[in-house]
């Protein structure tokens, strides 16, 4: 397949519209089935102490950042949307577009699940330039991008009521996703200075680990 990127249907959606509120309930049950949340709290563990600063980009309704929490991480969240009604005042939330915010500087880790692929090769080189300054690890979760996904998805959706946005988006989302180090090179992130290991799952889920040299 070749990386096709389409407009998702969420994006078009106000935050407390009841089809974007039942995407969310989806993407809840697809992260857990997925176990993308599992592995970037046990990645983050096994590369860092607790007292990093972390940055969730793409941070959506909080779960992640809250799982951190629990595992001692102060991950603050950047989303366009606003903060969740259950985030923390301790812990930050930016509410600002990734690409033109301008605190990167603030955070030496930087992870995102399933965020990286809205955007475009030109986008994420622009992004990566401004993480390259100051970010020390950076971690991902993204849709492989496989045609096998896309018919998956497609049978088991109706199985835990998957929604009309969430069928489209989850289509849309393989179609943009990544294969091999398609990621790192997309962001810049070369040797020496950097050291990448990207792998996929058999559920369908491409997973990269950067950390600068």
């Amino acid at each position: 397949m070749q990386r096709e990127l389409k407009p998702e249907l969420l994006d078009s959606l106000p935050s407390d519209h009841p089809d974007a509120l039942h995407n969310r309930r989806d993407l809840r049950l697809i992260n857990r089935a997925l176990g993308g949340h599992r592995w970037l709290a046990r990645t983050l563990a096994q590369l860092l102490p607790p007292s990093k600063p972390v940055l969730e980009v793409g941070a959506g309704t909080g779960e992640l950042g809250d799982l951190l929490a629990a595992r001692g991480f102060a991950t603050a969240g950047l989303d366009l949307w606003p903060k969740p009604a259950g985030w923390p005042s301790c812990r930050a939330w930016h509410r600002a577009d990734l690409l033109t915010f301008d605190s990167y500087s603030s955070y030496p880790v930087i992870i995102g699940n399933l965020i990286f692929h809205q955007f475009t090769a030109g986008q994420l080189a622009a992004l990566g330039e401004k993480l390259r300054r100051t970010t020390r690890v950076i971690l991902a979760c993204e849709p492989l991008r496989r045609r096998e996904s896309q018919l998956l998805f497609a049978a088991i959706a109706p199985v835990f009521g998957a929604n009309h946005v969430s069928l489209h988006d989850a289509h849309v989302s393989i179609s943009a996703g990544f294969l091999g180090d398609e990621l790192p090179q997309m962001l810049g992130l070369m040797q020496p200075d950097w050291d990448c290991r990207c792998h996929s799952t058999m559920l369908g889920t491409y997973r990269m680990v950067a950390q600068r040299i």
